[in-house]
């Protein structure tokens, strides 16, 4: 049995996140994966799927388009735009733009900071498993599940 290349459109935020905190580690080759991650938190693409500006032009263009994506020619079905709406949600919550992201006078993160970063790790990591299991490893240079 193989595997579908066709990415679950779940995924396609992911891939934006993955694809943008990769770019960063790429031009930045003495930095880790989770500095790459903290330099993503607060840019344009951050801001645009926090605030769901991402997901509303995404639903937009569907609309347009009668829900056939533009890339399979595929009619996208009610659920699965129920699901992007819940993921949109999610995400949005778990996104939080925040001022302070340390407690004053130490180095750990405030709770809001962390559950930015550990959504953001974990969509790239949902990125990296589908991507491995179906062997398209070519431009996988964060190495979260490793």
């Amino acid at each position: 049995m193989s595997l579908s290349k066709d990415k679950p459109y779940v995924l396609y935020v992911a891939e934006v996140i993955y694809t943008k905190i990769s770019k960063t580690k790429k031009d930045n080759p003495n930095i880790s994966s989770i500095v790459a991650i903290e330099r993503f938190i607060g840019s344009k693409t951050y801001e645009k799927i926090s605030t769901g500006k991402f997901h509303d032009i995404w639903f937009e263009k569907l609309k347009e388009n009668d829900f056939i994506d533009k890339k399979t020619k595929k009619k996208i079905s009610p659920e699965t735009m129920r699901l992007l709406q819940m993921q949109k949600d999610v995400t949005i919550k778990q996104l939080i733009k925040s001022q302070n992201l340390y407690y004053a006078k130490s180095s750990y993160p405030i709770e809001s900071y962390q559950r930015t970063f550990d959504h953001l790790w974990r969509m790239c990591e949902s990125y990296e498993l589908w991507c491995k299991e179906t062997k398209q490893t070519e431009d996988l240079n964060l190495k979260i599940i490793d």
